[in-house]
């Protein structure tokens, strides 16, 4: 891969990165926790790339079948992912001292998703070359961050409510599931081109709307300045 494909691929991830750090203003996580944790999105990315090269065969080749589409999306490809994503994070971030505020459910999560999509993207590109850079860089690597946001959002209630831990956790994945089984179904259709550009254009309607869940979280951290709740 030619260093300018390189830094195609992974420059998306990290500029998303660069981004939710910096929305992290109150008390923004060390380097190390959020290292660790883009590089264990990294790490699991393969092993899912081979789960699902074993599932997808289970459920047939894509065609004009609606049915079969679905099943990609949302019996093979969305689930495995999201799973293995939601357990990096619930085995790894969510116990540890550093998540000790709502928003950082949302900054973990976003980690993990990166380090996945980076690798992710590095395979396509040196499949695919340069046109499928640019097309993920808007596309599928927004998506991973889309769907990393509602299991962070729902990780940061759980962090802080233990009575409804787990019905939290759950609602937060199965969210991320169902945005990201629609997204693959509306993209991997090969009908009608209208259907994936409206999966495309999906992904930036959905971050419009989660811009509402991280200024809640933003908000209630407990490390907010007195002067800002009050207004002072």
């Amino acid at each position: 891969m030619s260093p300018v494909l390189l830094i195609m691929a992974i420059l998306p991830g990290l500029l998303i990165c660069w981004a939710v750090y910096r929305a992290d203003k109150y008390e923004p996580e060390p380097f190390g926790p959020l290292a660790l944790c883009f590089g264990l999105g990294a790490a699991i990315t393969m092993p899912v790339i081979l789960l699902e090269q074993q599932l997808i065969p289970m459920v047939g080749e894509i065609e004009r079948d609606p049915m079969v589409t679905f099943l990609m999306a949302f019996g093979a490809i969305a689930p495995v992912e999201e799973i293995v994503k939601w357990l990096a994070l619930i085995f790894g971030a969510f116990v540890w001292r550093f998540f000790n505020e709502p928003f950082d459910g949302i900054v973990y999560a976003v980690m993990i998703a990166m380090g996945f999509a980076t690798v992710e993207n590095l395979c396509y590109i040196d499949l695919y070359g340069q046109e499928t850079a640019l097309l993920r860089a808007f596309t599928a690597v927004p998506a991973h961050l889309v769907f990393a946001i509602p299991i962070g959002y729902y990780a940061g209630l759980a962090k802080f409510h233990p009575t409804e831990r787990n019905h939290l956790l759950l609602r937060g994945l199965l969210v991320s599931i169902l945005l990201h089984g629609t997204y693959d179904f509306l993209v991997l259709q090969n009908w009608t081109k209208w259907l994936s550009s409206i999966g495309a254009l999906s992904i930036y309607l959905c971050l419009y709307y989660f811009g509402a869940l991280m200024r809640e979280h933003l908000e209630n951290s407990p490390f907010r300045p007195k002067e800002e709740e009050t207004g002072y």
